[in-house]
């Protein structure tokens, strides 16, 4: 049995930096991350120049037995 839960990683790098960044988040609090989507993928311009990432995901964990 899984559990899904959403969260948003940045970076001024790239998409895969913020990925990275909120899968690493999530591992604080989280145990047995299994995977993760993304669902969406946002940027904050200056000009016309591409300055942060943001990458929002979600993160599948797996339940820990009851034994």
């Amino acid at each position: 049995m899984y559990s899904v839960t959403e969260i948003v990683g940045s970076s001024p790098v790239g998409t895969d930096d913020a990925i990275a960044n909120a899968v690493a988040e999530a591992s604080k609090t989280l145990r047995n991350l299994e995977w993760f989507e993304v669902t969406s993928v946002r940027g904050k311009l200056d000009g016309d120049r591409v300055m942060h990432w943001q990458a929002t995901i979600k993160v599948g964990f797996r339940h820990e037995s009851g034994a």
